[in-house]
């Protein structure tokens, strides 16, 4: 099964390509850059799906006209705080895709939206942000300008055996923390997924060509 859904998924990415639209190097010389990052272990997840998918896409090449940089981050609000701003600023992406495991997500999930208060989960070091929130008079919700709805749609009208839906809560802990922080930064050019933790149901190889096929549905939705 997994070999068949990479053979269509190859097959989806030759016929994207063919129509000019995988993305901008298509038309020019340089190649945008997508910045992606995946979570480090807490709690249950020893082993956190979100990194391991996230190490497989760019391990398979599956973006490759895109410079595409990795980054793991820690369960930790501080750490994220500081990293996520300085990822932006020294990478200057043209989309930062923030990845992460979800236990009781079955599909791959995209949200819509972040929050910005409510965060009174402890992290890794037991601690939790200052007033329980991502920025201090910061908007209560920001929404992404890109539309997930199209992107999932596009997962789902493609023949493989990975489905995506949306979703409009995060779940108030680092993910959402994590993707509050970038769409703050820049909510036209942010996004964040959450997968399954691996094999239930799909695998780590399963996991990145759906990362894969997201984001070259999200770059559609952006300028060259």
């Amino acid at each position: 099964m997994g070999k068949a859904f990479l053979r269509r998924f190859v097959t989806y990415r030759i016929n994207y390509r063919s129509c000019g639209i995988l993305c901008a190097s298509n038309m020019g010389n340089e190649k945008r850059t997508v910045l992606i990052t995946g979570f480090g272990p807490f709690g249950e997840h020893s082993v956190n799906a979100s990194w391991v998918a996230v190490q497989n896409l760019k391990q398979r090449n599956l973006l490759p006209d895109v410079n595409v940089h990795i980054e793991e981050i820690p369960v930790d609000y501080q750490e994220v705080s500081h990293i996520v701003p300085e990822l932006w600023k020294r990478k200057d992406p043209a989309l930062v895709v923030h990845v992460g495991v979800s236990g009781i997500a079955d599909k791959l999930t995209l949200e819509q939206r972040a929050h910005n208060v409510g965060y009174h989960r402890k992290d890794v070091k037991g601690k939790t942000p200052n007033k329980e929130c991502c920025r201090e008079e910061g908007e209560e919700c920001i929404c992404a300008g890109l539309d997930m709805s199209r992107v999932s749609a596009e997962i789902n009208d493609t023949d493989n055996e990975l489905q995506a839906e949306v979703s409009e809560d995060a779940g108030r802990y680092l993910c959402d923390f994590s993707y509050y922080t970038s769409l703050s930064i820049n909510k036209s050019r942010s996004a964040f997924i959450h997968v399954p933790p691996l094999n239930q149901p799909y695998t780590e190889d399963q996991l990145a060509v759906g990362l894969a096929m997201a984001i070259s549905s999200m770059l559609k939705q952006l300028p060259e």
